[in-house]
């Protein structure tokens, strides 16, 4: 297809649609106002109701053969914009002919000195039409129902048998003037409806890639602990044989198939764990740190309170050594619940506790309220969507809110699968 076939093609769908815009009985009410609610409805209404009379008495010099069809006309001009409110195309197509048919019917009744074609009532009904039209419709279409109102206020014209005091020119002033304002203000309001739109996409989408980054770094570190689970396995096939008089074949056999096996896994979960970490620089000074476990969490209370927030610990239950995934997971809950305490709560004091019972562990950080106005945080964190992100994967419960001082309290409930006696409970309240 050459240049001008295409320039033709596109000439003809852009004059379909603008004629299709103007050919519609569809349904499109004014939308409602969020500071004035329905009060500007209101007002078109009653300006409609308050022109009827003058425009039924602005021409009583016309129409002397048919007074009912002028009332009737004039009651239909003001109805168009009634109906302008909640289908405007085809308020302008009403508003519009009964213009023309006004001015065609009564233009030998019309003395010299009357306005004609269009009285000033008319003229007043029309661009409240046009108005309440281009704050709906595209501005081409807008423009477009313009023009056709102005051919229509010409072919009267051409039609004319006597001199008149015409308005074609004056009339055009508040027309364009109504399809202009019209149109800034509908492109306005799309303006704000897309903005608006597009920041809940933004949203979501930011939600969606914390979500993701969170995840990624939960696998990262879950990887890390299966990693040497699997390394300890192949070590242990590889030793076994050693530690058996006269291994049979068959053991020696399972035992290398075992080994083989853990070799092969070890290898996948390393090139996993390759890509997981390819785009994540700082992870490669964590790449050889061990995965840190309930142990450290001494540690971490140390450097919280260096940091200048007072933080009380409270252990009960048993303690004993829980899978490597619990034990993460834990430490990270804690350890997410101080940092965001930091961060929200200066100046509170917080209470970590640690549960040991028969089904899993229970941690429990709460904090009371800021002795100081805090900012508010810009964008989202990854600390709640972390936590609930492990204690759904180890198939807990975690619950997170504020208290009634005002303060806020995280408690994440993770069943154990694997663990052994340990030492006796400890308490520290320093």
């Amino acid at each position: 297809m050459g240049e001008k076939e295409r320039f033709a093609a596109g000439a003809r769908s852009t004059l379909r649609a603008l004629a299709t815009g103007l050919l519609t009985m569809r349904r499109d009410p004014l939308p409602r106002l969020r500071s004035l609610g329905w009060l500007p409805h209101a007002h078109v209404v009653l300006i409609a109701l308050f022109i009827c009379p003058f425009n039924v008495a602005g021409s009583s010099g016309e129409f002397h053969q048919n007074p009912t069809l002028r009332m009737l006309l004039s009651v239909l001009q003001s109805a168009s914009v009634v109906l302008a409110l909640s289908r405007p195309v085809p308020a302008w197509w009403l508003s519009t002919t009964t213009l023309f048919l006004v001015a065609a019917l009564g233009e030998a009744e019309v003395s010299r000195d009357h306005l004609w074609p269009w009285g000033i009532e008319g003229i007043v009904l029309h661009t409240l039409v046009l108005l309440l039209l281009a704050l709906r419709v595209r501005p081409l279409i807008a423009a477009q129902a313009l023009t056709l109102t102005v051919l229509s206020g010409l072919l009267n014209t051409v039609f004319q048998t006597q001199d008149h005091n015409e308005v074609l020119t004056r009339a055009l002033v508040p027309f364009a003037t109504a399809v202009v304002v019209g149109a800034s203000l509908r492109m306005s309001r799309v303006a704000r409806t897309r903005l608006v739109e597009q920041e809940v996409l933004t949203a979501e989408e930011r939600s969606r890639r914390t979500l993701l980054e969170e995840r990624n770094r939960i696998a990262r570190e879950l990887h890390d602990v299966v990693a040497h689970h699997m390394s300890v396995i192949s070590i242990q096939a590889q030793v076994a044989p050693h530690l058996v008089e006269n291994p049979s074949a068959d053991l020696k056999e399972n035992l290398a198939g075992i080994r083989q096996n853990a070799v092969e896994a070890l290898t996948e979960l390393r090139r996993v764990l390759g890509v997981l970490r390819s785009e994540d620089p700082s992870a490669e000074g964590a790449r050889h740190a061990p995965q840190p476990t309930l142990d450290r969490l001494a540690e971490l209370v140390e450097n919280v309170r260096g940091a200048g927030l007072a933080v009380t610990t409270e252990i009960t239950g048993r303690p004993r050594s829980l899978s490597p995934g619990v034990e993460l997971s834990a430490f990270r809950i804690v350890q997410e619940s101080l940092s965001n305490a930091m961060r929200h709560a200066p100046g509170a004091q917080v209470r970590v506790g640690i549960g040991y019972h028969p089904s899993g562990v229970t941690v429990r950080v709460v904090n009371t309220a800021p002795d100081r106005p805090v900012a508010p945080s810009p964008g989202a964190g990854h600390g709640l969507l972390g936590m609930r992100e492990r204690t759904a994967m180890l198939g807990g419960e975690l619950a997170a809110g504020a208290t009634p001082d005002g303060g806020y309290e995280v408690i994440a409930t993770l069943p154990v699968l694997f663990a052994a006696p340990g030492a006796d409970p400890v308490e520290d309240t320093a």
